[in-house]
C-alpha cells in the first residue's frame, strides 16, 4: 500500500515536474517578428545609401539596423510569387510548382509543403500573417490553410487594387476579385471590404494595428509568438495613406518610404511597451527588388536591374535582424545569404526538425548570424527567372546563362555564358568570359547538381491541385 502511494506520488510529481518545464521553456523561448515589404530595392533605406538621396529619411530602419545585424549580400527570387515560396518552405520554388506570377489559374503552393508556420505552430507558437500572401487564393491554399492561426489582408497582388478603376473593367468577366479577406484557422476567409485605390492606401495602417494587436494578445496569453506582418508597400500602385500624402514634399514614393519606416517603428514600439524587447527576434527584409513600371519605379542603388530579371538589383535586397544580446548589434556583412535559409535558422530558434523528407535548400545560418562564424554557410546558389534557370551566383561571381535586362524585355539564351565578378563589375557590364575561364567548370559543376537533385526529387508542376503526393520520396 505505502509502495504504490510512493509510486503515485513520484508519478504526479514528474507529471507535474514536465507541466511546470513545459510551461516554462514556452515562455523563454523569443517570439519571432518578421516584417517584409514589397519591392523594395537595395538603394533605398538611408543605412544602404538611400534616405536623405531618395527623398525621405528612414530613421526608425537606421536605427534598427545599428541595434543589430545588417546584410549587404541578402538574396531573394525574382519574383513575389517565388520569393514568398522560398521564404515559407526553404525550398527553390522550382521543387515546389510556385515559380512565377500567374493571374486566373490555379497557382500557390500544394498542402503537402511544409511551411514555417507549421513548424512554429508544432511547436506550441501562435502564429498569424498579417498582409499579402500571393502563395494560392483557393481553398485549401490560404495562409489558415498553410500554418497561421489567424489572416487578414489580400491573397493576391496589389495592383488588383486598381481593377475597379481601370477603363472597361467588367467584374462579372473576371475571376480575379479585390477584396480584402479576413480568416482563422479551419475557417473559410471572409471578405471583410473591397480591395480598390481608396483602400490600398490605407491597407498598411491596419496591418500595423491588427499586428499590434496580435502581439498583445499573445504577451498576456504568454505564449510565443511568430508574426508574419507582409506589408504591401512599396509594391505599384506606390499610393502613401493620406496621413502620409505630400508629407515629404519629394513625390509619392518619397512619401511611401516615410510611411514604411513609421510602420515599422510602430511594431518596434509595441515590441518595447509590451516589455518582450530582449526576448524577441525582429527580422525586416524586401522580397524583390524595385519596381520598374515609370511612375511606380524605385532603385537597387549601387546595383543594376529591377525585379523579373537575374541581375543584382532583382536579387539582393535590404535584410536586418534583431536579437539583443544574441546578434551582433552594428555588425554589417557581405556575406551571402538566401531567403531559403530562414526555415532552417529559426529551427534552433524555436525546436522543430527540418523536414526530412524533402529536399531542403537552405542552410542553417543561425552560428552566423550570432557572430559564432565569419563566414555563411552558403557560398551561392541557382536563379531560376520562371521555370528556367537565367544564372548561378558563386561567391563574387556571376554566370548568366540568358540575357534579360528588363521585365519588359525578352530573354535570349546566350550559347556561352558570360561571367562578371561583382566586386570588380557590381553592375554586370563587363563580360569576363575569355579572362576567367575556370569560373564554367566550377559554376557548371553546381549547376549539374542542382538539376541531378531534380530528377532525385521531381519539380511539383505549377497548377498541381490538392491531395498531392510525391512520386517518390527524397532523402536528404
Amino acid at each position: 500500500m505505502i509502495k504504490r502511494m510512493i509510486q503515485t506520488c513520484a508519478t504526479i510529481f514528474a507529471a507535474t515536474l514536465l507541466s511546470v518545464c513545459a510551461a516554462f521553456g514556452q515562455s523563454t523561448r523569443p517570439n519571432v517578428v518578421v516584417m517584409m515589404v514589397d519591392n523594395l530595392g537595395w538603394g533605398e533605406l538611408g543605412v544602404y545609401g538611400g534616405g536623405q538621396l531618395r527623398g525621405a529619411e528612414t530613421p526608425r530602419l537606421d536605427k534598427l539596423a545599428a541595434e543589430g545585424t545588417r546584410l549587404l549580400n541578402f538574396n531573394v527570387e525574382p519574383q513575389c510569387t517565388p520569393s514568398r515560396s522560398a521564404f515559407m518552405t526553404g525550398r527553390h520554388p522550382i521543387r515546389s510548382g510556385t515559380t512565377k506570377v500567374v493571374w486566373g489559374v490555379l497557382y500557390g503552393m500544394v498542402g503537402w509543403e511544409k511551411t514555417i508556420a507549421e513548424l512554429f505552430s508544432g511547436r506550441g507558437y501562435a502564429t498569424a500573417n498579417f498582409g499579402k500572401w500571393h502563395l494560392g487564393d483557393t481553398p485549401g491554399r490560404f495562409p489558415t490553410d498553410q500554418g497561421f492561426d489567424e489572416w487578414y489582408g489580400i491573397a493576391n497582388t496589389t495592383d488588383e487594387s486598381m481593377y475597379t478603376a481601370q477603363y472597361g473593367y467588367d467584374s462579372k468577366a473576371t475571376n480575379l476579385k479585390p477584396f480584402i479577406v479576413e480568416a482563422k484557422k479551419g475557417q473559410k476567409p471572409q471578405r471583410v471590404a473591397k480591395f480598390d485605390v481608396p483602400a490600398r492606401r490605407r491597407i498598411d495602417a491596419e496591418l500595423t494595428r491588427r499586428a499590434i494587436n496580435f502581439m498583445r494578445r499573445q504577451v498576456r496569453a504568454k505564449k510565443p509568438f511568430f508574426l508574419l506582418v507582409t506589408f504591401t508597400q512599396p509594391h505599384l500602385p506606390t499610393l502613401p495613406h493620406p496621413d502620409f500624402k505630400g508629407k515629404t514634399g519629394n513625390g509619392p514614393f518619397a512619401d511611401v518610404l516615410a510611411e514604411i519606416d513609421f510602420r515599422t517603428g510602430q511594431v518596434l514600439d509595441a515590441i518595447d511597451e509590451l516589455k518582450i524587447r530582449d526576448n524577441t527576434i525582429v527580422v525586416w527584409l524586401s522580397d524583390n527588388g524595385p519596381e520598374e513600371t515609370a511612375g511606380y519605379h524605385g532603385t537597387a542603388g549601387y546595383w543594376r536591374g529591377h525585379y523579373f530579371t537575374a541581375l543584382e538589383g532583382s536579387l539582393r535586397v535590404p535584410f536586418i535582424i534583431r536579437w539583443p544580446g544574441k546578434v551582433p548589434a552594428g555588425r554589417v556583412s557581405n556575406e551571402i545569404v538566401h531567403i531559403t535559409d530562414i526555415l532552417p535558422t529559426f529551427a534552433r530558434v524555436a525546436g522543430y526538425k527540418v523536414p526530412a523528407d524533402r529536399i531542403i535548400d537552405g542552410k542553417d545560418q543561425y552560428d552566423f548570424f550570432l557572430g559564432k562564424q565569419k563566414k555563411s554557410n552558403r557560398e551561392g546558389f541557382p536563379v531560376y527567372n520562371g521555370d528556367n534557370m537565367f544564372a548561378y551566383k558563386w561567391r563574387n561571381w556571376k554566370v548568366h546563362f540568358v540575357d534579360m535586362d528588363s521585365m519588359f524585355g525578352r530573354p535570349r539564351v546566350r550559347n556561352v555564358p558570360r561571367v562578371h565578378n561583382l566586386i570588380t563589375d557590381p553592375k554586370e557590364k563587363y563580360d569576363l568570359r575569355e579572362k576567367s575561364t575556370w569560373v564554367f567548370p566550377v559554376v557548371l559543376r553546381r549547376v549539374v547538381k542542382f538539376r541531378m537533385s531534380l530528377v532525385k526529387e521531381p519539380p511539383i508542376r505549377l497548377g498541381t491541385p490538392d491531395p498531392y503526393k510525391p512520386r517518390q520520396k527524397a532523402k536528404r
